[in-house]
């Protein structure tokens, strides 16, 4: 029974990496379908916008009021912006945003693209002469390689000003000095690797997400088992890559 739960994971892994593989080789030749594209952008982002932006306001108000007590009995409350800053910059908002997204997104492709399979409408298109992998996976995927690190970018504006009320809940620190606080604190070494490492976020997601939902069985009880399982794989894989760059940056020493 073990030997078979470990031969089936393995076959699983290899071929998800199959299948993301085939991304690069067909993702970057002509026919481009600019106009799928641009429409599944408009789906994860601008729709996923609200969520994501109400989460992140949340995120830093309450971190920021958790944190006040602990500052203030070390008496290091003028730290507050700088801490609550770095913190959700560096991990919080984007491992949130990208989680928020998995369970969103994810979900969505994976009974999307596993409804069009059990119905045969993924048969249909190659018969027809249309390369249905680029044309479902491919624009789906880059839109999520692209639009997830615009999202974590706005989460990482939101939460700080949702910091900032969060600091004048029982202190009081005008709007400049708050600003400058937080820029004085944050380097490109908070930021840029915290924005690369979204970029994977989002290419795991919709690799994982269409993979799911493009080798769906079973009928309608395959297409949630698709869903279902490529939100928890893709959850998985968030704090995989997550791991795995925080432990790249510290060797490269880049923080």
């Amino acid at each position: 029974m073990l030997k078979k739960t470990i031969l089936d994971f393995f076959n699983e892994l290899g071929s998800i990496s199959k299948f993301g593989f085939r991304f690069f080789k067909e993702g970057f030749v002509p026919r481009y379908e600019f106009k799928e594209m641009i429409r599944q952008c408009y789906f994860v982002g601008y729709k996923s916008l609200p969520l994501v932006g109400l989460t992140a306001f949340i995120m830093g108000l309450v971190i920021t009021i958790q944190s006040r007590p602990t500052l203030v009995e070390f008496g290091a409350e003028d730290w507050l912006p700088k801490m609550v800053s770095v913190s959700l910059i560096r991990e919080i908002t984007p491992v949130i945003a990208a989680l928020i997204c998995a369970g969103k997104i994810g979900s969505s492709m994976g009974a999307e693209l596993g409804s069009m399979k059990v119905t045969e409408q993924i048969d249909a298109m190659e018969v027809s002469g249309t390369n249905p992998y680029k044309y479902l996976v491919v624009t789906r995927v880059f839109a999520t390689t692209l639009m997830i690190p615009l999202l974590a970018l706005l989460g990482d504006a939101i939460s700080l000003y949702g910091g900032y009320l969060g600091c004048n809940i029982k202190g009081d620190i005008s709007w400049q000095l708050y600003w400058n606080q937080v820029f004085e604190t944050l380097t490109f070494g908070d930021i840029v690797p915290s924005v690369l490492k979204t970029f994977l976020f989002g290419y795991a997601i919709g690799i994982i997400g269409c993979y799911k939902g493009y080798h769906s069985s079973k009928g309608t009880e395959g297409v949630g088992q698709s869903a279902n399982s490529a939100v928890v794989i893709s959850s998985i894989m968030i704090f995989v890559i997550d791991l795995v760059a925080v432990q790249i940056i510290d060797i490269l020493n880049l923080t």
